[in-house]
């Protein structure tokens, strides 16, 4: 007789030789003890675990003409000694039709079907069509078959194998019983595997047979057809085969995960050359960039199930050995950094199915899993942007730095500006020379004084900042002084004294000397050119709320306030054109009219700008007032449209230097350039100023 491979030869004959599909087994067991037999059934699932084999099975049930409750036949189980039961089983039964539906899948090779299903069976009890690879059909096909699936005759019984269910048309399905088989897990392909090898009597270790269970994915003849390729290649020992997982790991072109755990150590340790020498190691010795990947994803998976579930989970399908090898891993890396890493290497699986370099692919893969080891989440980022220097213990160094192991998530640790006690100080510059200086009167300190914080004052909150607040905050001040615990009081000890009158008008040269910020940064203490009629200090214990301020605030202050923020906050051109424009309070609102177009303004004044300004303007105004920004050249409110004057700083042909503009001395400073020519763009008939 002529070898029979170990798929057949040991395919069951019997629903209890069935492994893995008790759900199944056991529904059809009952359905034949209580006679509930449909006429369709459908029977879907993974390759190679018993759908055909169970039909066939149900099928010699069915025709067994052995009675039940026999001792031959004790139970609804064929008893595979009759004429139907062997017939059945060589194949070549006349009532048991199996028909490949992926060559016969037309219409009428279908309408054939129907013809032959009106007549009676030809000697058993039942006329069974198994239609093996039913999605193949054609929906015409399949729409021909519907109203004898429907409406069958007695003695038709339909059974269709397939892998895949969704194929099939609705109307068919919901005409059928439909049973979906389980993939067989891997300790019992283990079993199985071990029970044959002792009937074949060829010896096998333990880590072989895994090899084979996990090489079947799932599948009993998948498994089986590597076991017997197997056994073909082992050698004799004794006059045995005997299968080793070496030279299985050879039959199967596959490495040993050990190399793939040696990579996730060199994930760990962060070090790429290892990671290529490695993957050059596997491809020199022919290996394939898509079995490696494959490999990598499978282990990887393991990994990650072991870091979710636990090594002793069904999730798990390896062997004892796999497990623990999966856990030294998953104990190394944290489940983000796992998933990262099987979401990276699938890409890779995939890229490397159309890519022509399959190499160069697969290293660069394996070394974005290195890569993937200084990411940081963005959620310790914010939480470390957002806490002040030394609150979570944290180094305040200039530099950040990388917290913590591999096995967690790295926290990246920014220190937020320190204090400069020598630039906390920095005073406000007069935007004309002309003005008076004045200093605020300060009285001795007093024992009973309420303590004052830092940002308190005023003017003095223009140069504070905080962790955590706006960006103004930080535009407007160089740097913060430390913060005292308490302090006293100050008491104006005399009224202020009145101002000078407002000189004419700025020149050019004093207001680039107004808006130049890092010189004002960087100097001397020097008082403060405004006028101040008192000194507001944050209420005490026994001041329940603070008191309201009854009049507007100068407006000098809080313009050269705006235009420093500015400049500080990054945007020097909107600080400029601001501190060339006119302020002026109108109600509780200040408007600022900025010395640009319409079109320039939109440029310059973004919304971050324009927040800069804000800010800046509450800190000084306090509650209860607005300010608003508008172009120099903004249209009447008669809608006639009238030539504004851009700039503060008149120009005539030839008469005034352009160096005396600040933005003109800024722009010849930032590029280095030279004035050779002035162009008057003034209207002739435009009166002079």
């Amino acid at each position: 007789m002529a070898y029979q491979v170990l798929a057949r030869k040991y395919r069951p004959q019997r629903f209890a030789d069935v492994i893995g599909q008790d759900h199944v087994t056991h529904t059809l067991l009952n359905a034949l003890a209580q006679d509930r037999i449909a006429h369709g059934y459908i029977f879907s699932g993974h390759r190679g675990i018993g759908k055909t084999t169970i039909a066939r099975i149900l099928a010699m049930a069915l025709q067994c003409r052995t009675h039940q409750g026999t001792p031959e036949r004790p139970t609804p189980e064929p008893c595979g000694l009759c004429d139907a039961c062997t017939e059945i089983r060589a194949g070549n039964a006349m009532d048991v039709i199996e028909i490949d539906a992926a060559t016969n899948r037309g219409i009428d090779e279908i309408r054939e079907l129907r013809e032959g299903a009106r007549y009676s069976p030809a000697r058993d009890r039942y006329k069974i069509y198994i239609l093996d690879e039913a999605h193949q059909i054609t929906d015409a096909a399949f729409n021909a078959l519907l109203k004898t699936l429907e409406e069958p005759p007695a003695h038709v019984i339909f059974m269709m194998a397939t892998t895949q269910p969704e194929d099939i048309p609705q109307t068919i399905r919901s005409r059928s019983q439909h049973f979906s088989f389980h993939a067989v897990r891997f300790q019992e392909i283990v079993a199985q595997l071990r029970s044959i090898a002792e009937k074949e009597s060829v010896g096998v270790d333990e880590a072989a047979l895994s090899l084979l269970a996990e090489a079947g994915d799932g599948s009993m003849r998948d498994a089986l057809s590597i076991m017997d390729q197997a056994i073909a290649s082992a050698p004799l020992v004794n006059g045995a085969h005997a299968l080793g997982a070496s030279q299985i790991r050879s039959l199967m072109g596959t490495v040993s995960n050990q190399v793939f755990e040696n990579m996730m150590d060199a994930v760990k340790e962060q070090n790429a050359a290892s990671m290529l020498e490695l993957a050059a190691q596997l491809l020199d010795a022919g290996n394939s960039p898509q079995q490696i990947a494959r490999q990598m994803v499978r282990f990887l998976r393991n990994c990650l199930m072991a870091r979710l579930a636990g090594t002793n989970s069904d999730l798990l399908q390896v062997s004892d050995e796999e497990r623990a090898r999966a856990e030294r891993v998953a104990d190394v890396f944290s489940e983000e950094d796992l998933t990262r890493f099987l979401n990276s290497m699938l890409r890779t699986f995939d890229d490397l199915g159309y890519r022509q370099e399959q190499r160069f692919h697969l290293e660069l893969g394996l070394l974005k899993l290195v890569h993937m080891q200084r990411l940081l989440p963005l959620e310790d980022l914010f939480r470390q942007l957002s806490l002040p220097p030394g609150a979570d213990g944290s180094s305040s160094a200039a530099t950040p730095r990388l917290t913590g192991t591999s096995a967690a998530p790295k926290h990246l640790e920014l220190p937020l500006p320190r204090a400069n006690a020598s630039s906390a100080t920095a005073p406000l510059t007069a935007r004309s020379s002309a003005r008076e200086e004045f200093k605020p009167p300060v009285s001795p300190p007093s024992e009973t004084a309420a303590p004052v914080i830092a940002d308190s004052h005023p003017l003095q909150g223009m140069f504070a900042s905080s962790p955590g607040s706006s960006p103004v905050a930080h535009a407007v001040a160089a740097s913060r002084p430390a913060p005292v615990a308490s302090a006293p009081m100050p008491q104006p000890a005399q009224a202020s004294p009145p101002r000078q009158e407002k000189a004419p008008s700025a020149t050019p040269s004093a207001v680039a000397a107004a808006a130049t910020v890092p010189a004002i940064a960087q100097a001397e203490p020097s008082p403060v050119e405004a006028d101040i009629s008192s000194v507001e200090t944050l209420p005490s214990a026994s001041q329940p709320e603070p008191p309201q301020a009854t009049s507007a605030p100068d407006v000098e202050p809080l313009h050269a306030a705006m235009s420093h923020a500015l400049v500080r906050g990054g945007h020097e051109t909107a600080g400029y054109l601001l501190e060339a424009g006119t302020c002026e309070w109108s109600g509780n609102e200040l408007r600022v009219r900025v010395g640009a177009s319409k079109t320039l303004f939109e440029m310059t004044y973004p919304s971050q700008a324009q927040q800069i300004v804000r800010e800046a303007f509450r800190q000084i105004a306090g509650p209860g007032r607005t300010v608003r920004l508008e172009p120099g050249d903004s249209s009447p409110a008669n809608g006639k449209k009238t030539r504004a004057k851009a700039m503060p700083v008149p120009v005539t042909d030839g008469e005034t230097r352009p160096q005396d503009h600040p933005l003109i001395r800024h722009a010849l400073q930032l590029f280095s350039a030279e004035v050779r020519s002035v162009v008057s763009l003034r209207d002739p008939q435009a009166p002079k100023t």
